[in-house]
C-alpha cells in the first residue's frame, strides 16, 4: 500500500472524500478515550470516595460529559424486603422526597421494566404508546422527550437501573450514548459494592473501637473506686490525727473537716450544726458558703437541718424531694421555695456521739448540674461518725486547754483593771475641764460635720430680719437642702458610711458660698444656707446651681462609687416675716416643692405654695370631720361563682364625694387617710358598717350572709391591733365566719415579714382571708407559699387585657394549676365586658367579680353606732 500510493498519488478528489471518515475516525478515538478516561475515573472513585452519596453525585458529573444529564437517578431493588430504594435522584419536574418506595408500585412502570426484564430501555416520547403496548409498562408521572435507561447487574442478577432523561425536544440522545451507558454501568456496581464494603469495614473498626473503649472506662472506674477507697482510709487516718493535734482552735479544726471531706465528695458549701445546752435552739459552728456569708444561731423549726435531727437518719434532699416534705409538713415552705429557686442538692448526716444526736453536717450545691448521688449519701453516712468522734475528741481536749487559759486570763485582767483605775481617776479631772468647753461649742454646733446647729442658725436668721426690718434695701436669702439617696447610703453602706457621705457633702457646700455666709445643718440630711448681703438676686440662683452640681457629683465611700443630689428650696427674707421658724418654714415648702417637680434642682418660693399647703391641710382636715360624721359612701359587689351564677360573698367598699373637689380618687383617698393617720379608723368604720349590714340580712333573710372589708397593713403590725378586730366582731355578735377581709399585695410587700402570725390569728379565728392585686407586686409567689389566704384575686390589669393577651390567660390559668396544690381559690377581678368573661370561662376559672356581672350597688347613708 505504501509503496503504491508513493507511485500512485491520491488525486485532490480522493483526499477530499477521505476528510470526512478521518474526522470521524478521529471522533470515535477522542470518544473512546473519553470513556477510558470516565472509567478510570469511576475505578478512582471506589478507592477515594468514603460515601455512597458523594459516589452518586460524582457518577453524575462523570454521565455529564458524555450526554445531557441534567435528569438522573439510580435506583435499586431490595428484593429481600421488596422495596426499591432511590439511592441518588435528580430531575428537573419531579421532587423526590420518598427515599425507599414499595417495589409494587414501580414495577409496572418504566423502571419497573429494566428491573423485570433486565434490558436496557431507548424510549422516545413520539413511540411511547408502541412501548407501552409492546412491553405492558404503564407510563406515570411527567412523560420524558427521551429516556435512557440501563440495568445494573451483579453477574447475571438484575439489582438496579441507572436512567437519564431529557424533557428538552432541543436535546436528543443517540445509539452511542446508550452504548456509553451501558459500559458504564458494568463497573459502577463493581465501585458501588467497594464503596458499601469500605463503609462496613469503617463501621466494623468503630463499633470495635466502641467496645475498647468501653472496657478501658470500665478499667478505669474501677481503677477510680479502689482509689477512693484508699482516699477515703487516708481521710479517716487525717480526721482521728485532727482530734489528737492539741494545738489549734476549732475554726481550724472545722475548716480541715471540711478539706477532707471536699476531697471524698463535692463539698463546695458546708456547714455544721450543733445543738445547744437546752436542746431548743441550732448554732452553727462552721458555715462555709459561696452564697451566704454566714448563719445565725436560730430556734428550733422546720428546716433540713431541723428533720435530719428529728429522723435521725442521713438524707439526699433535691428538689423533688423537697416538694413531698414540704406537702407532708416536714419542712417549711419557704424553705422549699428557697431550695427549688436556688436548684439545690443537699446532703445531711446526724452528728452521734454515745447514742444521741447532738448535730449534723451538711453539704450542699447550687445549680441543676451538679446533683449528689445515693452513693454521695452513703459516703457522707459513713465519714460523719467519724466526724462525730473526733469533734467529741477535739471538743473535750480544747475545754480542758480553754480553762487553763481563762485561770491565767484573769490573773492578768484583775491586775489590768486596778492598773487601769488609778489612771482614769487621773484622767477624769482633765475630761471634767475639757468637756465644758465642749458643751459651750456643743450647744452651737452639729457634732458630725461641726457646722452650726439649728439653734444657732435661727439665732443668726433672727438678726438678720431685724436687719431687714431697719434696712429693707439689704438682700437676703435662705436655701433649704435635702438630700436625695441619704437613706439608701445609709442601708446599704452603713450608718458609718452616712456620716462619712455628711461631712463630705458639708465641704462640698462650704466650697460654694462665701466667708460670710452661713452654713447649719439642721439635723438628718438637711442643710440650710444664709447668703447675707448679697447685691442680685441672680447670685442666689447661681449659688443654688452650684450646690446642686457639687453634690451630683460621685462620692467615694467605703471603697465604692455612690451618687447623690439636692433639691434646693430658696426664700428671700421679706419686710413681713416675723420669726426665723416662718422663713425656715417657706423653704421648706420649696424644697418640697423641688422634690416634686423631678429632684436635683431648686424653686422660690411664692405664696401660691403656702395657699396649696394650707389647701392639703384643710382636705385632711374635711376627711376627719367626714369619717366622725361617717358621710362616705358604700358600695357593695359581689364575686360570683361562675357556675352556679350565685354571689359567694359581697365586697364592701367606701368612696368620698367632697362638696368642692367632686368623687375623690380612689388612690387620693387612701393617701389623705394615711397622711392623716386615720387608716385604722377608716378600717373600723368599714368592719362596723359591714356587721351591721350582716345583722340586717339575718332580719330579712334576703342574702347569703357573707361580706368583705378591706383592710390595711397597718392593723397586722401590731399584736393589740389584730385583737382589737376579734373583740369588736365578738362584740357585735358577728360570725367570723360571716367576714372577708382583703389586702392589697402592694402593701404587703413592705412590710411582709411582720404580719404572717396576725394573719394566721385572724385564719385560726375562723376569717376568710383574701390577697387583692395579686400580680401587682414584686414578691406575688412567695405569698401563695408562705400565707393561709383562702382566695387570690388576680389583678385587674391582667383581665383587662383578655383575650387579646394569650401570655396574661396563661398566666390566671398557672395560678389555678398552682391553686389545687395550695388549696386556695382564684377569683379574676375588673371583668368589665362578655369577652374577658368568655376568656376566663375558657380557662375554666370559676370566681369573677366585675361590671359585666353586676355593678356596684350603693348603700344607703345613716349613721352608725360605732
Amino acid at each position: 500500500m505504501s509503496t503504491e500510493s508513493t507511485q500512485y498519488p491520491l488525486s485532490e478528489e480522493e483526499l477530499r472524500e477521505l476528510i470526512p471518515q478521518l474526522q470521524q475516525l478521529t471522533e470515535k478515538y477522542k470518544r473512546a478515550e473519553r470513556v477510558q478516561k470516565a472509567l478510570f475515573d469511576i475505578s478512582e472513585l471506589a478507592s477515594s470516595v468514603s460515601h455512597l452519596n458523594r459516589l452518586y453525585s460524582a457518577i453524575h458529573e462523570i454521565i455529564g460529559e458524555f450526554m445531557n444529564a441534567e435528569n438522573f437517578f439510580v435506583a435499586f431493588y431490595e428484593r429481600d424486603v421488596n422495596l426499591i430504594n432511590f439511592a441518588y435522584f435528580v430531575d428537573e419536574f419531579d421532587e423526590q422526597t420518598i427515599k425507599q418506595v414499595p417495589a409494587e408500585q414501580l414495577m409496572d412502570g418504566i423502571t419497573g421494566h429494566i428491573l423485570r426484564s433486565g434490558n436496557h430501555v431507548f424510549l422516545d416520547k413520539s413511540n411511547s404508546d408502541e412501548f407501552e403496548a409492546k412491553t405492558g409498562a404503564k407510563l406515570v408521572g411527567a412523560l420524558p422527550h427521551q429516556f435512557l435507561g440501563v440495568p445494573l447487574k451483579r453477574g447475571t442478577q438484575v439489582i438496579g437501573a441507572m436512567v437519564v432523561q431529557t424533557y428538552d425536544e432541543t436535546v436528543t440522545y443517540s445509539a452511542e450514548d446508550l452504548e456509553v451507558l451501558l459500559f458504564v454501568s458494568q463497573h459502577i456496581v463493581t465501585t458501588v459494592d467497594r464503596v458499601k464494603s469500605r463503609e462496613l469495614t469503617e463501621r466494623t473498626i468503630r463499633e470495635r473501637t466502641r467496645q475498647l473503649r468501653k472496657i478501658n472506662d470500665d478499667l478505669q472506674e474501677e481503677i477510680l473506686e479502689r482509689q477512693k477507697v484508699e482516699q477515703l482510709q487516708h481521710a479517716l487516718f487525717e480526721i482521728s490525727e485532727l482530734a489528737a493535734n492539741v494545738e489549734g482552735d476549732m475554726k481550724n479544726f472545722y475548716s480541715s473537716l471540711h478539706e477532707i471531706l471536699a476531697r471524698l465528695i463535692s463539698a463546695p458549701n458546708c456547714y455544721i450544726a450543733t445543738l445547744n445546752e437546752d436542746r431548743d435552739k441550732l448554732r452553727f459552728p462552721y458555715f462555709s458558703d459561696k452564697e451566704y456569708d454566714s448563719a445565725e444561731e436560730r430556734p428550733l423549726g422546720l428546716g433540713l437541718s431541723e428533720f435530719v435531727l428529728r429522723s435521725g437518719q442521713a438524707e439526699l434532699i433535691n428538689p423533688s424531694r423537697v416538694l413531698e416534705l414540704a406537702e407532708s409538713g416536714d419542712i417549711d415552705v419557704s424553705v422549699a421555695q428557697s431550695m427549688l429557686k436556688s436548684a439545690n442538692s443537699w446532703l445531711g448526716s446526724p452528728l452521734v456521739v454515745d447514742g444521741e444526736v447532738s448535730g449534723i453536717i451538711a453539704v450542699q450545691t447550687y445549680g441543676k448540674l451538679a446533683k449528689y448521688t445515693s452513693r454521695d449519701l452513703e459516703l457522707l453516712r459513713f465519714v460523719s461518725h467519724h466526724i462525730a468522734v473526733a469533734m467529741e475528741r477535739k471538743r473535750s481536749t480544747d475545754a480542758i486547754h480553754q480553762y487553763n487559759q481563762q485561770l491565767e486570763e484573769r490573773v492578768r485582767e484583775r491586775t489590768e483593771e486596778l492598773n487601769e483605775v488609778n489612771a482614769n481617776l487621773r484622767k477624769q479631772i482633765d475630761e471634767r475641764k475639757e468637756m465644758e468647753l465642749k458643751l459651750i461649742h456643743d450647744a452651737h454646733h452639729d457634732a458630725l460635720t461641726d457646722l452650726p446647729n439649728r439653734v444657732m442658725f435661727t439665732s443668726r436668721l433672727d438678726l438678720a430680719l431685724a436687719n431687714k426690718q431697719r434696712h429693707p434695701e439689704n438682700l437676703f436669702a435662705v436655701l433649704f437642702i435635702d438630700l436625695d439617696r441619704f437613706k439608701v447610703i445609709n442601708d446599704t453602706l452603713g450608718h458609718h458610711a452616712g456620716d462619712e457621705f455628711l461631712v463630705e457633702v458639708a465641704n462640698r457646700i462650704s466650697l460654694c458660698i462665701r466667708g460670710h455666709d452661713l452654713l447649719a445643718r439642721l439635723g438628718g440630711d438637711e442643710f440650710v444656707v444664709l447668703l447675707d448681703n448679697f447685691e442680685d438676686l441672680a447670685d442666689v440662683e447661681e449659688v443654688a446651681a452650684r450646690i446642686i452640681e457639687a453634690v451630683s457629683q460621685p462620692f467615694t465611700l467605703e471603697g465604692k462609687e455612690m451618687y447623690s443630689g439636692a433639691s434646693v428650696g430658696i426664700a428671700h427674707l421679706e419686710s413681713y416675716y416675723q420669726a426665723a421658724d416662718e422663713v425656715l418654714r417657706d423653704a421648706d415648702a420649696a424644697m418640697y416643692q423641688a422634690k416634686t417637680l423631678g429632684r436635683g434642682r431648686f424653686v422660690m418660693f411664692d405664696k401660691s405654695m403656702r395657699e396649696r399647703l394650707l389647701e392639703e391641710l384643710e382636705l385632711e382636715n374635711e376627711f376627719r370631720q367626714s369619717l366622725r360624721q361617717e358621710e362616705f359612701e358604700c358600695y357593695l359587689q359581689p364575686v360570683i361563682n361562675l357556675h352556679t351564677e350565685e354571689a359567694i360573698y359581697h365586697e364592701m367598699y367606701v368612696r368620698w364625694s367632697h362638696p368642692h373637689y367632686g368623687k375623690v380618687a380612689r388612690e387620693q383617698f387612701r393617701q389623705v387617710a394615711e397622711q392623716s393617720g386615720l387608716t385604722l379608723d377608716l378600717d373600723l368604720f368599714q368592719l362596723h358598717k359591714a356587721c351591721d349590714l350582716l345583722e340586717e340580712w339575718k332580719d330579712k333573710h334576703s342574702r347569703p350572709a357573707r361580706i368583705a372589708v378591706n383592710v390595711s397593713i397597718n392593723h397586722l403590725l401590731q399584736q393589740s391591733l389584730v385583737n382589737k378586730i376579734i373583740r369588736i366582731i365578738e362584740e357585735r355578735g358577728t360570725s367570723p365566719g360571716e367576714l372577708v377581709f382583703e389586702f392589697d399585695e402592694n402593701d404587703l410587700n413592705r412590710r411582709s415579714q411582720f404580719i404572717l402570725p396576725a394573719i394566721k390569728k385572724l385564719k385560726r379565728a375562723g376569717i376568710t382571708l383574701v390577697l387583692d392585686n395579686f400580680g401587682s407586686g414584686l414578691a406575688s409567689l412567695s405569698y401563695l407559699f408562705a400565707y393561709p389566704f383562702d382566695f387570690i384575686k388576680v389583678d385587674h390589669r391582667f383581665v383587662k387585657s383578655l383575650p387579646r393577651s394569650q401570655r396574661n390567660q396563661k398566666l390566671i390559668q398557672s395560678v389555678m394549676l398552682i391553686s389545687e396544690h395550695l388549696r386556695f381559690k382564684v377569683i379574676a377581678e375588673g371583668v368589665d365586658s362578655p369577652s374577658q368573661l368568655a376568656a376566663l370561662s375558657e380557662i375554666n376559672c370559676h370566681f369573677a367579680q366585675g361590671k359585666v356581672l353586676s355593678e356596684p350597688e350603693p348603700l344607703p347613708m345613716r349613721r352608725l353606732a360605732v
